[in-house]
C-alpha cells in the first residue's frame, strides 16, 4: 500500500534521512489485507527511525504531544491506533513539544 508520511515539529530529525516527506510502500501485517495505524507505527520504528524511538513512540502508540493526522483529520476521530489506512492516504506526525 502506497502512503505518504510527513514528519514535523522536529520529529524529522529522528529519521534516517531527516527529510519531512516520505513516500512509502507498507505491506499489511499478518495477511489481513489491511494496514492499520498500529502496524504503521511499528513499520516506522523499524524502517525510518534511526535514533531515540522513545521520542516518537510510547508503547504501541505515539508519545503524548505528537499530533497525528490522517488525511488532515485527527487520528482519534478515525480510530487512533486501530484506524484502517487506505491506498494513497497521507499520515502526518507533528511534535507539539518544545524545549526551552
Amino acid at each position: 500500500m502506497h502512503l505518504t508520511l510527513e514528519f514535523g515539529g522536529g520529529l524529522e530529525l529522528l529519521l534516517e534521512k531527516s527529510t519531512k516527506v516520505h513516500k512509502v510502500d507498507v505491506q499489511p501485517n499478518g495477511g489481513e489485507g489491511k494496514v492499520m495505524m498500529k502496524g504503521l507505527l511499528s513499520w516506522v520504528k523499524s524502517n525510518l527511525i534511526k535514533e531515540r524511538p522513545e521520542m516518537f513512540l510510547k508503547g504501541a502508540s505515539v508519545r503524548p504531544g505528537v499530533l497525528v493526522l490522517i488525511n488532515d483529520c485527527d487520528w482519534e476521530l478515525c480510530g487512533g491506533v486501530d484506524a484502517e489506512l487506505e491506498e494513497k492516504d497521507v499520515v502526518v506526525f507533528i511534535s507539539t513539544l518544545h524545549g526551552g
